[in-house]
């Protein structure tokens, strides 16, 4: 019988507490199972409508993406100065259209009826800051091809993930029965899943955070 894994035990001495500025459930699970202890912080920003006013100014998705993450670890940032605040953003590209996360099972629906056998790019976006700046982002975009798929499996599949699907701007979740929805998918695991974790953990371990 194999012994349960602590990845608590990779943990670096702790100097600055870790704060993960963010609702999303997915990110906080993957910090955690790699080993990073984060406290959750959800900053209260209307990203809608940076959005909309970033692009009217010809701003790229990748910049969107940066500048949510920033605004969200910056603002959490300020309250908690003696920490160490990750912020991350994800904007899906689909020919031009940018995606928000559906708000609910029939926006979910529509994203991947509008998926549905077509590619798309996903761009994710981490930043780091500390006394209310910003001291490292990185940011890191996957390609994704979406099999067609039958109003009868877009159901099924909403049934099987329930509230998981507005959890993501492509109401998938690739680290499960998501993975039924792609032919091939170019990028990293976890830029998919909204966090380019490999670059940030190599600046985590840098700052004290985790064990060199």
């Amino acid at each position: 019988m194999s012994a349960e894994i602590d990845p608590t035990r990779l943990a670096g001495a702790g100097e600055k507490p870790v704060v993960l500025a963010s609702g999303s459930r997915t990110r906080a699970e993957m910090l955690r199972a790699a080993g990073l202890p984060v406290e959750i912080r959800k900053p209260s920003v209307d990203e809608s409508e940076f959005k909309r006013s970033l692009r009217a100014e010809g701003a790229s998705a990748a910049e969107v993406a940066t500048f949510l993450a920033e605004m969200k670890a910056n603002t959490i940032s300020r309250a908690r100065p003696e920490a160490l605040v990750i912020g991350a953003d994800q904007m899906l590209d689909l020919e031009g259209s940018w995606f928000d996360k559906p708000e609910t099972r029939d926006g979910a629906a529509d994203h991947l009826r509008k998926l549905s056998g077509k590619r798309h790019t996903l761009i994710s976006s981490v930043v780091v800051s500390a006394g209310g700046t910003r001291i490292w982002h990185h940011v890191a975009t996957a390609s994704l091809l979406v099999r067609p798929l039958s109003e009868d499996f877009i159901s099924a599949y909403l049934d099987a993930i329930g509230d998981r699907a507005l959890d993501s701007v492509g109401a998938y979740q690739l680290e499960s029965v998501g993975a039924q929805l792609f032919t091939s998918v170019e990028g990293d695991f976890f830029t998919v899943l909204g966090l380019p974790l490999l670059p940030l953990l190599d600046f985590m371990r840098t700052h004290g955070a985790l064990r060199v």
